[in-house]
């Protein structure tokens, strides 16, 4: 059985297809600048050691499926005989408040998304768009959202309740939802297979353009960085991160902007970005401005560290002790400043980093703690697509 997953942006499309049968990634692509009025997209295609580009207009997201579903099925090239050998297309949604976990795509629950757009403006309108165009064009595949959300149900209440009148959760679902679901699962799933245990306490670090860390016990997490919405917990690129919301009648009145504009402001100019005073917000950028003396820089990357540090030792609180640590994600997999300042001085906990392999660590698999450390640390590169396929293919087995 095969499963297409779908990555959606306003204007873009990526995808992976895997065989079920062995989980094996049989192809992979993505188009760009899709919907721009006479812009051509690129549209790329890697199946096997095969890769081919090519440049059309694209109008729309179900135009972006069906080029690639023509990818796939080349006679030449391809790697599927028929597009009805796809089971079905599942996406990694994010946000739809109480209607989470895995479900079918259908008018529910995309009304449910478009009612929470606030809450995940980058994300739930172009899902919301592109799945209405591909409910039209292809009104016979099954199409499958896998809730980022439904991996932080084992939250326990005292772990997800904000302390605001209990009715508001009751009634509008103001509570910590949590975010990364599908990279976090993967990672506590893919660490009890190389430890070998199914009891793990384990700090899986999802570090990113979007970051978040999640406290897990058996595969089940217990606590999140992330709240409400993905703006919350650390911070990010450019989104603030955890804020006191009683800071917003201030700058109202001291900047004379409206409640609209601040929040832009926090989603688009805060993180990395604003903390550097608008240098950038990539980590990369960042260290290597460090390295020559830009404050700025400096200043974001200390932030950032103080808050993942702040995190990992509440979870150590959370979890009575952990086994592992564990660094995934484009800045966790590839960033040998962070992983080492994140670890350092965590050795009253019996952390101890190996400086040799956290420098040979860079987006590699492995384990980076030094031989008398009683803490694991690794790096785990995520693969959130399998586990939306893995998701996918469930449900529609189970109906």
């Amino acid at each position: 059985m095969k499963i297409l997953v779908a990555n959606l942006g306003s204007t873009s499309f990526k995808y992976r297809l895997f065989d079920m049968e062995t989980e094996a990634q049989l192809a992979r692509g993505g188009i760009d600048r899709i919907g721009q009025p006479g812009v051509e997209s690129c549209c790329v295609v890697e199946i096997g050691s095969h890769k081919a580009e090519r440049n059309q207009v694209v109008p729309d997201h179900a135009t972006a499926v069906q080029i690639c579903l023509e990818q796939l099925t080349d006679a030449e090239t391809g790697c599927l005989k028929s597009v009805e050998e796809v089971a079905a297309i599942g996406f990694k949604a994010v946000f739809a408040g109480k209607l989470s976990g895995v479900r079918r795509v259908n008018d529910e629950l995309l009304e449910m998304m478009e009612v929470l757009s606030d809450v995940a403006p980058a994300h739930n309108p172009p899902y919301v768009k592109a799945m209405r165009e591909l409910q039209s064009a292809f009104p016979n595949m099954p199409l499958v959202a896998a809730l980022e959300t439904g991996f932080h149900e084992t939250i326990p209440e005292a772990n997800r309740l904000y302390a605001v009148p209990y009715e508001w959760k009751e009634d509008y679902a103001i509570q910590r939802w949590g975010f990364h679901g599908a990279s976090h699962r993967f990672i506590g799933q893919r660490a009890a297979e190389l430890l070998g245990r199914e009891d793990l306490k384990i700090v899986s670090c999802h570090l990113g353009g979007s970051s978040s860390l999640c406290a897990q016990k058996g595969g089940q997490s217990q606590a999140t960085t992330m709240g409400m919405t993905p703006q919350t917990g650390l911070p990010q690129n450019n989104r603030v991160g955890d804020f006191d919301a009683f800071a917003l009648p201030l700058l109202m009145k001291s900047t004379g902007k409206s409640l609209e504009e601040l929040l832009a402001d926090l989603s688009k100019k805060g993180g990395l970005f604003g903390l550097s005073g608008g240098l950038s917000s990539d980590a990369r950028d960042l260290e290597e401005a460090a390295g020559n003396g830009h404050e700025g820089a400096q200043r974001a990357l200390d932030v950032y560290v103080a808050n993942i540090r702040h995190y990992i030792g509440a979870y150590m609180a959370t979890l009575e002790g952990i086994d592992a640590i564990v660094f995934t994600g484009g800045i966790g997999e590839n960033s040998q400043y962070i992983r080492e300042h994140v670890c350092a001085g965590f050795e009253w906990a019996g952390l101890k980093l190996d400086a040799d392999k956290n420098a040979a660590g860079r987006g590699k698999e492995g384990s980076l703690a030094a031989a008398d450390s009683e803490i694991d640390v690794w790096i785990i590169p995520t693969n959130e697509e399998l586990v939306v396929a893995r998701q996918s293919l469930q449900l529609i087995n189970n109906g």
